[in-house]
């Protein structure tokens, strides 16, 4: 197996530790927030500003509701809570022996009737226990039930159905077995065991069961046959005080459905129409005992859950949960360095990516645990949301909120459901409000509840956090999660493959190659057999194929490309518009993979080695890739860092390369980048594919955009940085080409034609003089028969309206020839204009092109 050419023995800079890139990464980080810290304040600002809105309207909405309203305020008044003179005795002796205090005014036991309106404005810091009661209906004007037997033609209906007959059976036969009776000793624990119901409305903001304080609204309880005189009273207390209600029996059919279907057909009657005279408002509840047995009770219930007199009347408000809005954004600074390609121009700069996800999680985790703090300090929040997390909100308050209080759907399904991260965030909040509801909040050791399911919700989110931060990395990188499970048979088969061996090689191209590509392709194979110690790049047959789409063919962009270039020696690349330049140096860069070959840089292969490429490796893209809000130093700061450069070897790297591309004077280095011209920008990205000796350098047309002294000043720089280092340039400009470059290479759809420095090339491919001369139309026949006289195998290449151009072979003319025929010429025609000149690398590089794409066509 061949060995890949070593690198240059010249001393390179050791790459930064991961500790010296994150170093760089946060500090870069930091600027960048310092830069937007107005925007930083205002999304800090905004919960305070919100809460302080919110509390003077409560205020508002308080003075309003409560100004005139002393019987329904906690502290305004003992008139209608404290029984007669017991209001003046104030409640301090009642207190020590009672804690059921209400507003000062003694203990629970002198509350009347008339009083408990102050209830849902005063607290009960014990309330009493109440038995449960069922919503009945009230009686339709066909059916009352003021009687103590409950008319016949009318009875409650309560409706069963299992997949379990027998079971369900016995169990609805159990509910009304005894006949009603009452245990004086321990009143409502009796009560409990009867099935009892009330046709007083629930509320939503019910403290105390509304039915037990109402004198002319019974109780009723439920029995297959009622009896005469089967009303009763029943006494009980609350706090010292002692207080008696009626209870009444009212009749109620057991009735078996084969189905739930059934069941909801019976129950929802009539609504679908809106027609209130075919609801059935008799029955009461319905069961579904599922597959109940002796060993276990599933079961699902129907109940009215009507809380208004009217189904006229709106609901009660839906709580609306929204994300916060500092996940906008991190999106955003995300996608803006993938956007503008500062992520990849980072990692070309030697940044590795255990320090950019490290501190860009750690950064933007930080940011979000001190924003949500705000918001938990100040108690709201307020923003518009994704339609994605909306439709999420929306599902699981529709959904999901009934599957968690139902009893009857399987905990397990719960979970499964929780690995969705909506649902996970909607259930920790849904227990938190339900915890703030009842009580104080949820506490530490609320999370060995079981029923609440928190802990299972953290463990799901610390589990996904990891999950997606491992997804986000391969997506990051462009390949599927599961790639690593082949991650190392991959990297075992391309260790092992020869790079010299052409799979499936472009014969006629081969055929059409020129001594001088054939000469460079001699020379990769040799150094790619038996390595030496200068050259730092070595392409070895490097291809890249497009595939087709939409019908059209495959678009082969670079033909088998075989190059080397050595330590100290600058490469130009000319080439037209899409002959490949840029698809060669994307794959030198990283930016994609060669569909077939290699190459070497520094000894190290692209296709598997680039992240030890890149700390060697300076680029100055085509596009400015820059931060806008940051200034030139700072630029060059964060990218002497990734390059390990620390102290006063840093400062003094960062100055020299701000003087010597005229950017350190008139403060121009501590501007933003943002304001900088486009030839400003394009010599601090000069800047920084220089700055840390990079040992390869990469300049896709260094030079677009600058005025001729800057134009000058680069090119001074770029002839003193390429001593050292191996560079590869492209450009347009011919001038720059034969001043900058060592060799020059002109690439033409996807394959170079030629190969060489300025003076071969010109001399190879330009050995004549073009010679113009403009004179009357008339007098075109002459200069023609002139110009073969000098020569005759000049060739005509341009005419127009009297100008003309002659190339003339370089062995059949003398200059001073041509002068004395032009001179002689003048005396019989008008010579309006002339001219003799040697070939230009311009020339080289039009008949190079135009010739490969002559046999391109050709063939």
């Amino acid at each position: 197996m061949p060995n890949p050419p070593s690198p240059s023995p010249s001393p390179s800079p050791s790459p930064a530790s991961f500790w010296a890139q994150a170093n760089a990464l946060l500090r870069k980080n930091l600027t960048y927030q310092k830069r937007n810290m107005k925007t930083n304040i205002r999304l800090i600002l905004f919960p305070v500003i919100l809460c302080v809105l919110l509390v003077v309207l409560q205020h508002f909405v308080d003075k309003l509701t409560n100004n005139n309203d002393d019987e329904t305020k906690c502290g305004g008044g003992c008139s209608s809570i404290c029984a007669n003179e017991e209001c003046s005795k104030g409640g301090d002796d009642h207190n020590n022996n009672n804690n059921n205090n209400i507003n000062g005014c003694g203990s629970l036991q002198h509350v009347t009737i008339s009083g408990f309106n102050k209830v849902p404005s005063c607290a009960v810091t014990d309330p009493p226990e109440w038995p449960p009661l069922l919503q009945l209906l009230s009686s339709s004007p066909s059916c009352t039930r003021t009687n103590n037997n409950a008319s016949s033609s009318c009875p409650l209906t309560i409706l069963f159905t299992a997949s379990n007959f027998s079971f369900a059976q016995s169990l609805y036969g159990n509910m009304f077995a005894s006949p009603f009776s009452l245990n004086l000793s321990d009143i409502m624990a009796s009560l409990a065991t009867n099935v009892l119901g009330s046709e007083v409305m629930l509320g939503s903001d019910n403290f105390l069961e509304p039915a037990f304080f109402l004198e002319d609204r019974p109780i009723y309880y439920l029995q297959n046959q009622c009896t005469q005189n089967s009303s009763l009273f029943f006494p009980f207390k609350i706090g010292a005080t002692n207080m008696q209600k009626e209870v009444k029996c009212v009749q109620c059919l057991r009735l078996w459905r084969n189905s739930a279907s059934e069941i909801n057909n019976e129950l929802y009657k009539g609504y679908q129409r809106g027609n209130k005279e075919e609801q059935n408002d008799q029955i009461v509840t319905a069961f579904d005992l599922l597959n109940s047995n002796s060993n276990r009770l599933n079961v699902s219930i129907w109940y009215n859950s009507t809380n208004k007199e009217s189904s006229d009347d709106s609901g009660p408000p839906k709580l609306v949960r929204v994300p916060r809005s500092v996940n906008l954004v991190v999106l955003t600074s995300l996608v803006y360095e993938k956007e503008q390609k500062l992520r990849i121009m980072m990692k070309m700069h030697g940044l590795s990516d255990g320090p950019y996800w490290m501190i860009s999680y750690a950064y933007f985790l930080a940011i979000s645990v001190i924003y949500m703090l705000c918001f938990v300090i100040f108690g709201s929040l307020l923003v518009t949301a994704y339609i994605v997390v909306f439709g999420t909100g929306l599902l699981a308050g529709v959904m999901f909120q009934d599957f968690l209080t139902s009893t009857s759907f399987p905990r397990e399904w719960i979970i499964i459901m929780e690995l969705y991260p909506g649902f996970a965030l909607y259930r920790g909040l849904f227990e938190f409000a339900q915890y703030a509801f009842v009580g104080d909040g949820m506490r530490w050791d609320d999370l060995s509840d079981s029923n609440n399911g928190m802990k299972e919700v953290l463990i799901i989110m610390f589990v996904e956090w990891i999950v997606v931060l491992f997804v986000a990395y391969c997506i990051d990188h462009g390949r599927s999660p599961l790639s690593f499970l082949k991650g190392s048979q991959k990297k075992h088969s391309s260790s092992t493959r020869k790079p010299s061996i052409r799979k499936q090689q472009d014969n006629a191209l081969v055929h059409l190659e020129k001594p001088d590509i054939i000469q460079e392709r001699e020379k990769v194979e040799q150094l790619v057999h038996e390595p030496t110690i200068n050259h730092a790049i070595v392409c070895d047959n490097l291809k890249k194929v497009y595939p087709g789409r939409d019908g059209n063919s495959e678009n082969i962009a670079v033909r088998g490309l075989s190059l080397v270039v050595p330590q100290g020696e600058c490469f130009g690349m000319l080439g037209p518009n899409g002959a490949g330049k840029t698809s060669f140096i994307s794959m030198m860069i990283g930016l994609t993979k060669p569909t077939s070959g290699t190459a070497y840089v520094q000894g190290q292969d692209i296709r598997t080695q680039m992240n030890g490429i890149y700390t060697t490796m300076g680029v100055c893209p085509q596009h400015n890739l820059l931060w806008e809000c940051l200034t030139g130093r700072e630029h060059l700061l964060f990218y002497g860092r990734l390059k390990n450069l620390k102290g006063s070897a840093l400062t003094q790297a960062v100055e020299e390369s701000l003087k010597s591309l005229n950017i350190f004077h008139g403060g121009v280095a501590d501007k933003r980048a943002g304001s900088y011209s486009g030839g400003m920008k394009r010599r601090l990205s000069v800047a920084i594919s220089l700055i840390g000796d990079p040992r390869v350098v990469y300049m896709d047309e260094p030079s677009t955009g600058l005025d001729p002294a800057s134009r000058n000043s680069l090119w001074n720089v770029v002839k003193h940085a390429k001593k050292d280092r191996a560079i590869i340039l492209t450009t347009h400009s011919m001038e720059e080409a034969e001043v900058l470059c060592d060799r020059l290479g002109i690439f033409v759809n996807g394959s170079l034609q030629c190969v060489g420095n300025p003076k071969e090339l010109k001399s190879r491919y330009g050995g004549t003089y073009v010679f113009t001369i403009t004179t009357p139309s008339d007098n075109e026949k002459d200069v023609e028969n002139m110009v073969l006289q000098l020569s005759p195998n000049a060739n005509k290449i341009y005419h127009l309206s009297g100008t003309q151009k002659f190339e003339l072979p370089k062995e059949e003319v003398r200059i001073a020839t041509v002068f004395r025929a032009v001179e002689n010429a003048k005396r019989h025609f008008t010579v309006s204009a002339w001219g003799l000149a040697d070939t230009t690398m311009e020339d080289v590089f039009i008949k190079v092109a135009h010739g490969a794409q002559e046999s391109i066509a050709l063939s």
